[in-house]
């Protein structure tokens, strides 16, 4: 594996800088929590900036509207984004990382010309709706029904966080098609259009006040057959496909962004004061901690590098993935920890200590909660990496 960036590398380096010098601060901050329309229209003008400025969908293949760019300029987009601070991805997620992949990997030539081009524009917004109340890390034990009947799927059932839900044009639907089938055997992977008669979205609200997550309620939903990807029954299968991309190449700017927010943690602690006089970043146990967790930060990365190599090579994403998300999921918890402890009563009491919000910062740690339950529980990821990367027997 070559990542060394290359001339041509450094040139799309410049380029992106100077684009985003510009249009990140233009485009202004974003919307305050809980306005979720507001946001919805925020992220995707965002998203709709990027493609008109050839910036969405860089490792696509251009026949499916990407521009198909090698792997090492999609890493130095994903430094220079997070060097400029650029709009987190949020509503726009789940359709660039989870839904396109998927699509691109598994779907049709009708599916991918409809809802590729909607997705890298911005104009369509997906959600997930794969866990319910009685299958979160169990994902096979799901029970949401499709009956065939005639060209579509009658669909009943009920789906549990499912984020941003209640924003989306486009749901990835797990359903079981086949009651009398082996567990994994029984699953088909269904695009749900979520303004269909029959669907209910709740949002739901979380400990750090927001509602990011819905629950979804499926009642006698008709489903174009035709919105069926892959084949009847082999849905766990395109499952994993999707999993891999969501652990694996989608958190790779999580990563970047974790190495920046740690840079900033460093600034503040420079400036506010330290329990025992001076600052917080005189204390060397401080230090000590940054040092450890930028090295880590650090190793994460080249990891995730190497994932969205091999994803480039291959198609699919490595199993590697549950190894960066877990790791992800670990570290970012840790940083959050860490910043509240720097900030002190800040965090809590709405203060403004060296430029940060002690407010954001509470609630960024809240929400670091979540990392280890979503996108597959951490007691999930260690068991992938046990039998899909080192090679452990299944238990018995």
């Amino acid at each position: 594996m070559d990542l060394t960036y290359s001339e041509e590398d450094e040139t799309f380096r410049a380029e992106l800088r100077c684009w985003l010098e510009v249009a990140v601060p233009d485009h202004g901050p974003p919307p305050p929590p809980g306005d979720w329309p507001a946001r919805r229209a925020y992220d995707t003008a965002w998203q709709r900036r990027l493609y008109d400025a050839g910036y969405a969908g860089l490792h696509w293949p251009s026949r499916f509207g990407g521009r198909g760019l090698p792997v090492t300029q999609q890493l130095v987009y994903l430094e220079e984004y997070a060097r400029a601070g650029a709009p987190y991805i949020s509503v726009n997620f789940v359709g660039m990382m989870h839904a396109g992949p998927t699509l691109i990997a598994e779907g049709t030539d009708e599916q991918r010309a409809y809802h590729l081009p909607r997705i890298l524009r911005g104009e369509h917004v997906w959600c997930q709706g794969f866990s319910e109340p009685q299958a979160g890390s169990d994902l096979a034990s799901l029970r949401t029904s499709a009956v065939r009947d005639g060209d579509d799927y009658v669909v009943n059932g009920q789906k549990i966080w499912s984020t941003r839900a209640h924003v989306a044009d486009y749901g990835e639907l797990l359903v079981r098609t086949d009651p009398d089938a082996r567990r994994h055997r029984g699953i088909s992977w269904l695009i749900l259009d979520m303004r269909s008669p029959g669907v209910e979205v709740r949002p739901m609200r979380t400990i750090d006040g927001e509602s990011h997550f819905c629950e979804v309620f499926l009642t006698d939903v008709r489903v174009p057959v035709t919105s069926l990807v892959g084949a009847e029954n082999d849905g766990w299968r395109v499952t994993n496909v999707t999993l891999r991309f969501e652990r694996g190449t989608a958190f790779a700017q999580h990563i970047i962004t974790l190495r920046s927010q740690l840079r900033d943690l460093v600034r503040v602690a420079r400036l506010v004061p330290g329990p025992g006089g001076g600052t917080a970043w005189d204390d060397p146990a401080l230090r000590s901690h940054v040092g450890r967790l930028e090295a880590n930060a650090d190793g994460l990365w080249r990891m995730a590098q190497r994932g969205i190599t091999e994803t480039e090579a291959t198609g699919l994403p490595a199993p590697t993935g549950s190894a960066v998300k877990l790791r992800f999921s670990e570290l970012s918890q840790e940083l959050s920890e860490l910043a509240v402890r720097v900030l002190g009563r800040a965090a809590t009491g709405g203060v403004r200590a060296g430029g940060v919000d002690g407010v954001e910062t509470a609630r960024a740690y809240l929400w670091s909660l979540q990392y280890s339950i979503a996108a597959g529980t951490s007691q999930i990821q260690r068991n992938l990496i046990a039998e899909r990367i080192l090679g452990m027997p299944r238990p018995a």
